[in-house]
């Protein structure tokens, strides 16, 4: 049998915490910052926890 590789994309985009959370970039603060207002992005910088939907998919992405 071959050996399950990782997706490396989203490797990168993703990070796992010491108590095994899933950390990632908020979305929406990439382009057309001018027409949004400083309190929203100063909201959407850092990193948030991915939701409970999306776990089991990213976890296999990641090969854990």
């Amino acid at each position: 049998m071959p050996k399950m590789k990782s997706h490396t994309g989203t490797g990168k985009r993703v990070r796992v915490t010491g108590t095994g959370k899933l950390m990632s970039e908020q979305a929406g603060k990439r382009h057309k910052l001018e027409a949004k207002p400083s309190t929203r992005t100063r909201r959407l910088a850092g990193l948030v926890e991915i939701s409970k939907v999306d776990r089991k998919r990213i976890k296999r992405l990641l090969g854990r």
